[in-house]
């Protein structure tokens, strides 16, 4: 697969249009070396030669999905300004365009009403919400499952609030029976829901968790970091789709438009149901402000310069493809999702592995099929290192060995984790490659069994 490279053309012609607005303004003559600035950026491309191929169907590790055409070069072209979104007066076009794709964010949870913003990324934007939480609830404790994102447990500690690991089912997620026995103990002001974990790609049972809520009265904040554009799609199982549906009910969403979205790095948002909590975002710094009237994105943040070209390239992406149920964009993720239940069927059918359960959004994880969790641990790692030296690059993932049990009766488990592989299907041509990927994990597994 080649790079995608016919959009420079259109990338000449687009910056060659917006300079044709600041016309009027004298000429700066260019202090740029050509010849050494070429020496350079050859330099850089032979040494980000040294990555592995993260923009083909054969990289199904991490998760890591190439930027749409149309956001690369949107980037790019709002690079040629440099706009800053902490203030409308460091980035005017670009504040109103994060306003307007935020607010279409929102509305793929039938918020018509909310206060959001891009962050640069699923970290900060889960800070502010729990920064949010803490402040409405404080002094008391944030739960979210042993299976959410380390980054919860960092930031409570970073905000100085209680944090406590709520244990998972057999599926990765959340075990609400441990969850309401930890609450009726009290003392806690926020569960987080997450709406597919980075680890398995588990979704949170939300209507369960909605009820708690009913119950005992505490915040509920959704990390749908990963999974969050999922509920567009229409090929989801039941017990997902219903927490889905859902998903609009609690107080406050992340999603990462870098990872599902298309979009580069970084790119986060936060997304609060009621605009109220903005008056926690107070400071004092007029000098930033001087000619602008509007609410300004930095009054309701807590990052201050923020890449005014993030939002110019989700702007323009979602310009393209709209965020629309049966859209081209909703379209591309079912892809993904059909390709995660394809290789799952070949992998659980198949005598020589062991899988867990069916993925619920486009992460599969497996192993290669032993008597002994050791050895386990030990042939994931091979088949890591056999299928990498064929181009096919997988991840390793620490599971726990108490999920395991259940899922693989006949496993003698010798330590409290186990090491599997992890496959994220998240490119829509991935659909077309299972065949091609199960052919290469076909033949990596059978020279590691020899």
């Amino acid at each position: 697969m080649k790079f995608e490279k016919d959009g420079l053309d259109l990338l000449r012609e687009a910056v060659e249009h917006m300079e044709s607005g600041f016309s009027h303004l004298p000429d700066v003559e260019s202090q740029v070396d050509i010849t050494a600035l070429r020496d350079v950026l050859m330099e850089a491309a032979g040494r980000m030669q040294d990555n592995y191929p993260y923009f083909h169907p054969y990289y199904a590790g991490q998760m890591l999905k190439p930027p749409h055409p149309v956001a690369r070069l949107a980037y790019m072209l709002a690079m040629w300004v440099n706009p800053n979104n902490h203030a409308l007066d460091g980035g005017r076009a670009s504040s109103r365009m994060e306003k307007e794709a935020v607010a279409e964010l929102a509305r793929m949870y039938g918020w018509e009403t909310h206060l959001g913003h891009l962050t640069s990324g699923g970290t900060m934007a889960n800070l502010e919400a729990l920064w949010v939480s803490g402040k409405l609830n404080p002094g008391k404790k944030i739960l979210a499952s042993v299976q959410a994102h380390y980054t919860h447990s960092r930031i409570s500690d970073v905000l100085h609030l209680d944090f406590e690991a709520i244990p998972c089912d057999s599926r990765s997620k959340m075990d609400v029976v441990a969850l309401e026995s930890r609450l009726t103990k009290g003392d806690v002001g926020t569960v987080v829901a997450t709406i597919g974990t980075t680890g398995t790609g588990a979704v949170d049972p939300l209507p369960d968790i909605l009820a708690l809520r009913d119950r005992y009265g505490f915040r509920l904040h959704a990390d749908a970091a990963y999974g969050g554009y999922y509920v567009l799609v229409d090929n989801l199982a039941e017990e997902a789709a219903a927490a889905y549906r859902r998903l609009g009910e609690v107080d406050s969403i992340v999603i990462d438009p870098h990872k599902h979205g298309l979009q580069p790095y970084g790119c986060g948002c936060v997304l609060f149901k009621d605009p109220a909590v903005g008056t926690l975002y107070k400071h004092d710094s007029p000098y930033t402000y001087f000619s602008s009237s509007e609410l300004h994105l930095g009054e309701i943040s807590l990052e201050c310069s923020r890449a005014g070209a993030s939002a110019v390239a989700l702007w323009a992406t979602q310009r393209l493809l709209p965020m629309t149920r049966n859209g081209e964009f909703a379209g591309g993720l079912a892809s993904c999702r059909e390709a995660a239940l394809q290789l799952y069927r070949k992998l659980s059918t198949d005598e020589r592995f062991l899988t867990m359960f069916e993925p619920e959004l486009d992460i599969v994880i497996f192993a290669p099929r032993a008597g002994k969790s050791g050895d386990i641990s030990r042939m994931s790692k091979a088949l890591f290192d056999e299928a990498a030296a064929n181009d096919l690059h997988l991840a390793l993932f620490s599971y726990p060995a108490a999920l395991l049990r259940g899922a693989w009766p006949g496993v003698v488990f010798e330590g409290e984790t186990v090491t599997c592989l992890r496959s994220c299907l998240m490119k829509p041509e991935h659909q077309e490659w299972v065949e091609r990927i199960w052919g290469l994990l076909g033949t990596a597994v059978d020279l590691i069994r020899r």
